[in-house]
């Protein structure tokens, strides 16, 4: 089985000085991505796993990279830098918000419009699904999970977006309890969701354990390219 690291990103800034959490500035993204490159990582999309039987080779250096949210800095700092290193990562949509604002954070940040999410080159992104509202979905009601996946697909459909069956959970969050996972995964099934990612903070194997349960690794706007070194390579230690 294949080591497969599947790195979180969020927001980009231009600065370093606002760099912290969930932002990250665009000179240290640089240098991951340049560590990326310069040490023979090959990034891929989702969709190309699923392409394969459960039982395809990765290479021994394997990569997903994934940002979530699809704000316009992104576009603006991460996009150039992904194909100068020949990078490739998955962008997910809060479809609620398109060209408005992250209402749900800061209300501040700018979300991609249709059109710049349709400008993106589909070899280097991958776009997917991040709920209709960023609404946790452990804390929706069947009906209420429905429902989300309904405005999801309409919003596709309505405005030809090509948008893989992926999903990334709001804040990593899904239902817990036995049943009502089990209900929740149905309804992914029932969407045709290849595979639903959480946070867990742990470098995956792949084929994966569980398709509903992929695990990402946080990456923080304070994390050092050292400290991106040691995520890359265990995930999240206690000692960070």
């Amino acid at each position: 089985m294949a080591r497969l690291p599947i790195l979180m990103y969020h927001s980009v800034s231009e600065s370093s000085d606002s760099a912290e959490g969930l932002t990250i500035s665009a000179k240290l993204l640089e240098a991951h991505f340049k560590f990326l490159h310069d040490n023979g990582y090959e990034s891929f999309h989702f969709s190309e796993l699923k392409r394969g039987n459960t039982h395809m080779k990765l290479p021994k250096k394997s990569i997903v990279i994934t940002f979530d949210d699809v704000y316009v800095n992104q576009l603006e700092f991460a996009y150039p830098l992904l194909q100068k290193y020949n990078l490739k990562a998955s962008f997910f949509i809060p479809f609620a918000y398109v060209n408005g604002f992250d209402s749900w954070n800061t209300n501040s940040e700018a979300i991609m419009s249709l059109a710049q999410l349709q400008s993106l080159d589909p070899n280097v992104i991958e776009l997917g699904l991040h709920s209709f509202n960023h609404n946790r979905y452990d804390q929706l009601n069947v009906q209420e999970i429905e429902d989300d996946f309904h405005q999801c697909n309409s919003f596709i459909q309505d405005n030809n977006l090509k948008v893989n069956n992926i999903l990334a959970y709001p804040y990593g969050k899904y239902p817990k309890s036995k049943d009502s996972q089990s209900e929740f995964f149905k309804i992914l099934e029932s969407n045709q969701i290849s595979y639903g990612l959480r946070i867990g903070n742990r470098v995956n194997t792949f084929p994966f354990k569980n398709n509903f349960k992929v695990e990402r690794i946080d990456i923080k706007g304070e994390d050092t390219l050292s400290k991106f070194k040691l995520k890359l390579r265990f995930g999240k230690l206690k000692l960070f």
